[in-house]
């Protein structure tokens, strides 16, 4: 029997209400998108509609006919005017194109609902908070450049050491200067900082990470930090990926520099270790 690919963009991701629904399946890709658009129904949920000119971001799973059927019906449920389809679509990861199911819903139906900024429901559910729990794993981990904008006193509450697990760090953004880190689905894991940032300090990154410009997207992914599991945590990923580039010698002295104080020796050195096996780079820090 062929396998049952689903595309979730709603309450089913993992961490979210109605991810119960999904137990023991299997997890292809956490980090993968297509096109559309979302809107809040105003009932806590939200709506896709296919729309090329924009993306949607979701979890990619592997499900039964049983869990299908259930999910179906659930989401036939949750309102009585409104259906969606479940139809196949093209969606994108960190390995390759996958044709999944998708629920979409009728663009006519839309008139009146909010559209769902960066194509991410956890965006809309988080960003909005007070507070939040920042993952930095690239030049955000060094207080230079905080110090040099006159924002450092945003990024004093520093909760420690997270461990990001199935993720590896890669330079896949290009500039004039060179490669600028990112994350990207492996059988690997990534150390970084944790900050707790209020709103002025949200501002700021978006700012630095170009999110306006839509260089990196926020995002939310599950950290751990001394054992314990953190749900929904920010970070900020690249939107357009492309094959790694070395980064500039200060930025890679950044990013070393900022690791040096908060994550392990093991992985401080698998850093180092990376610069040379992937482009020959020794960096002084």
């Amino acid at each position: 029997m062929d396998r049952i690919l689903l595309f979730v963009y709603g309450l089913l991701r993992v961490n979210e209400p109605d991810h119960y629904l999904l137990k023991d399946a299997k997890c292809v890709a956490r980090l993968s998108w297509t096109t559309g658009k979302l809107y809040d129904s105003g009932m806590a949920y939200p709506l896709m509609i296919f729309d090329s000119s924009e993306r949607v971001y979701g979890e990619l799973y592997e499900v039964t006919k049983e869990q299908i059927i259930a999910i179906d019906l659930h989401a036939r449920s949750q309102n009585k005017s409104i259906h969606p389809m479940r139809v196949k679509r093209d969606i994108q990861s960190d390995f390759g194109t996958f044709e999944a199911f998708v629920y979409n819903y009728d663009k006519s139906q839309m008139e009146n609902f909010q559209k769902v900024s960066f194509g991410d429901w956890k965006c809309h559910r988080y960003l909005r908070k007070e507070k939040l729990f920042y993952f930095a794993y690239g030049s955000c981990m060094d207080t230079e450049e905080f110090r040099r904008k006159k924002v450092e006193h945003l990024f004093t509450d520093i909760k420690g050491r997270g461990i990001v697990e199935k993720l590896k760090l890669a330079y896949t953004h290009t500039t004039s200067d060179g490669g600028c880190a990112d994350l990207i689905e492996s059988d690997e894991q990534v150390e970084g900082k944790v900050y707790e940032i209020n709103q002025k300090a949200l501002k700021y990154l978006f700012l630095r990470e170009g999110v306006y410009l839509k260089i990196y997207r926020p995002a939310f992914i599950e950290i751990h930090i001394e054992g314990v599991c953190y749900a929904n945590v920010l970070t900020f990923l690249v939107v357009n990926k492309k094959p790694e580039t070395a980064p500039s010698e200060y930025y890679a002295m950044e990013i070393l520099r900022g690791a040096k104080s908060v994550v392990s020796a093991e992985y401080s050195k698998k850093l180092q270790d990376d610069l040379y096996k992937k482009f020959q780079m020794k960096v002084s820090f």
